[in-house]
């Protein structure tokens, strides 16, 4: 049971010492999550109160079946976006059909997250590669803010089925017909969010804007009617649904179902590792992360919550202000609870371009440009990798643009498989170690031998590569070379291709008279060599554990050929 409940395993063992600081965490999420769930709500095309749905029961069920003790579960807005994208051409957003899309889209990744979990495929996220995830990212946040502008300045206009170069330039069309006080609100909400989390991130600077902007259009509503507000907001908790089980809408949402549960394993298992890395007092369980995100999700869907990931933005309050356990986010559902039985009446007056300005500042912090220039200095493959995401995440889609990145990574993946990384050795002067010849040391090469090494193991995807290019090194060494001493520590595996490949070069070697070493062989790769009858090409000894042991053989053996050659030639004088 603490195997697949791990609260079961902590609890018990929970210190009270840590009661007050996990308290003290858990109520400023609970307070910080509030807009921030009312704000995704929107984001996702739901009524706000949607929002603070996906932050309760997902949140509580985390803690039981997950394995961080910092994480917080709930509303992101790279989910958000996603779910937006991927249902808002089924159906209207804010409809019925929408929101029954939605829990329905909540309900199959929790069931998608959890088969992960439940089958240990969690490595399929390792096919986003951090290049690809950065260019996604960059891109999600700009289309983020500009799906938010028009609340940010006032302006009702439609974006379906709009390219966002289209978006954009609608912007501009209708920057005439910006609302000045809806602007004037929502920027100066969002120059306080930056400001208070750049002085002190710990102020709930979002709470500090909602509380302030709500005062002020409950006192000024009537001489700002162009202001849009929130208005009526359901009271008490949500009512149970079972989501509408349909083949055709399963259908449709199939890409944004892969893409939503590959992104939201992606953000909370990245975090939860950072974590977990920080505080080095438990153990992530990846499988375990996976389940407890789809049973969140999954039970959550029944609860009128939407799909929910990691959130790094109160996973790093929570953490910063000490909580040590689950302890923390069950307070924070509590607040959240108390929330939506008594006070949502007091969210009325919210500004909607308060909560704009909520997601803008948000998001805007994961517009990545350092690791672009970064990757432009330092790696230009992985920069094009990047560049590429960020445009067609941007300009074809947002799940074209992930499904775009992952084909990327997995392409990139098997052509650096055909490309085995190769070093040739020298010794280095005075002693008997080797060395990298493209080193900066001087080393002494020997025209007569060759060291080589593949740094990886040997298959038919590259025992072509490797082949052509200890055929290169052969023929650079030319008729001199009468030794090649092959390095094999660093192989754990050859398949069968390779193996065809090795005795044809051994057959090769052995007619143009060229000697043929093994250092370091395993003994699984010379059971592979010994029983495909590999090995009888090779006469006398050929295994050594070092290679000095084995060029100091080698000479001994050209000692003593040369010897006998010289008595041979004194013999036939007599």
């Amino acid at each position: 049971m603490n195997k697949h409940l791990p609260i079961l395993d902590w609890l018990p063992k929970y210190q009270r010492k840590y009661l007050s600081t996990d308290i003290l965490a858990g109520i400023t999420v609970g307070v910080m999550v509030i807009p921030q769930g009312m704000a995704y709500g929107m984001l996702a095309g739901l009524p706000p109160i949607y929002g603070l749905y996906a932050t309760l029961i997902p949140m509580i069920v985390y803690v039981l079946f997950g394995t961080s003790r910092q994480l917080v579960v709930g509303p992101t807005a790279m989910v958000c976006i996603l779910m937006a994208s991927g249902v808002g051409p089924l159906a209207e957003a804010g409809s019925v059909e929408y929101i029954s899309l939605v829990l329905l889209l909540s309900f199959l990744v929790g069931c998608l997250q959890f088969a992960f979990g439940l089958f240990r495929l969690g490595f399929f996220i390792n096919f986003l590669s951090h290049p690809v995830l950065s260019g996604f990212i960059s891109a999600a946040a700009i289309i983020i803010v500009i799906s938010q502008i028009n609340n940010l300045i006032g302006v009702t206009a439609t974006h379906e089925g709009l390219t966002y170069i289209e978006k954009i330039k609608t912007f501009f069309s209708n920057f005439t017909r910006v609302d000045i006080p809806t602007l004037s609100i929502g920027l100066l909400g969002l120059a306080t969010i930056l400001g208070v989390k750049k002085w002190n991130k710990r102020i709930p600077a979002p709470l500090l804007v909602v509380l302030g902007s709500i005062g002020f259009l409950y006192k000024y509503n009537l001489a700002l009617p162009s202001i849009s507000i929130i208005g009526d907001i359901p009271k008490g908790l949500p009512s149970i649904y079972l989501p509408a089980i349909n083949l055709e809408n399963i259908n449709a949402l199939l890409p944004t179902i892969f893409t939503i549960t590959l992104v939201g394993i992606l953000e909370s298992i990245a975090i939860a590792k950072v974590m977990q890395a920080k505080n080095k007092d438990y153990e992530i369980i990846p499988n375990q992360e996976l389940k407890a995100l789809g049973i969140a999700n999954i039970i959550g869907s029944f609860f009128q919550a939407f799909p929910t990931a990691g959130s790094f933005s109160r996973t790093a309050v929570n953490d910063e202000l000490g909580a040590k356990s689950g302890i923390a986010a069950l307070v924070a559902a509590m607040v959240v609870l108390l929330t939506l039985l008594f006070l949502t009446p007091l969210f009325y007056y919210l500004p909607k371009a308060i909560l704009a300005a909520i997601i803008i500042a948000a998001v805007v912090r994961l517009i990545d440009i350092k690791e672009a220039m970064f990757l432009w200095k330092s790696d230009r493959t992985d920069f094009y990798m990047l560049l590429i995401t960020f445009l067609a995440t941007l300009f074809i889609g947002i799940e074209q643009g992930i499904l775009i990145g992952v084909f990327l990574t997995i392409l990139m993946l098997l052509y650096k498989s055909t490309k085995p990384p190769i070093t040739i050795f020298g010794r280095i002067p005075e002693t008997t170690h080797y060395k990298n010849i493209e080193s900066s040391e001087e080393l002494i090469i020997r025209k007569d031998i060759l060291i080589i090494r593949p740094d990886t193991s040997l298959f038919f995807a590259n025992i072509t590569a490797f082949k052509e290019r200890l055929l290169q090194a052969k023929k650079e060494k030319g008729l001199a070379l009468k030794l090649i001493l092959f390095k094999a520590d660093a192989i754990s595996d050859l398949d069968s291709s390779a193996t065809h490949v090795f005795r044809d070069l051994l057959k090769e070697c052995k007619q143009e008279g060229i000697h043929f070493y093994f250092v370091g062989l395993s003994k699984s790769l010379y059971a592979t060599l010994k029983n495909s009858n590999t090995l009888i090409l090779l006469g006398g000894n050929f295994l050594f554990e070092g290679e000095q042991e084995a060029i100091d053989y080698f000479d001994l053996q050209m000692a003593k050929e040369a010897w006998r050659k010289k008595k041979l030639e004194n013999n036939i004088e007599d």
